[in-house]
């Protein structure tokens, strides 16, 4: 689900024309918090699955595994 929302922000302009700039931004800011909790909890436990990620993060399955997939490919820095 989080990866679908992140795609369809990022390069929706149909969503991007009604939305609001502020609200855009909000998003953009809650999920780079998002992605820093993640690279933070993953430095500690290297081995953790996106299981345990959305359990420590209180994430869904779906968004976990987004968040870790996004990690592994060098996308989310700590």
């Amino acid at each position: 689900m989080c990866q679908n929302l992140v795609h369809k922000v990022a390069a929706s302009k149909q969503l991007q024309a009604v939305a609001e700039p502020e609200i855009l931004g909000l998003f953009e800011s809650w999920l780079d918090e998002l992605e820093e909790e993640a690279a933070a909890y993953l430095k500690k436990n290297p081995a953790a699955d996106h299981f345990e990620l959305a359990s420590a993060l209180g994430l869904s399955a779906s968004g976990a595994a987004f968040l870790l997939a996004k990690h592994k490919n060098g996308g989310v820095e700590q």
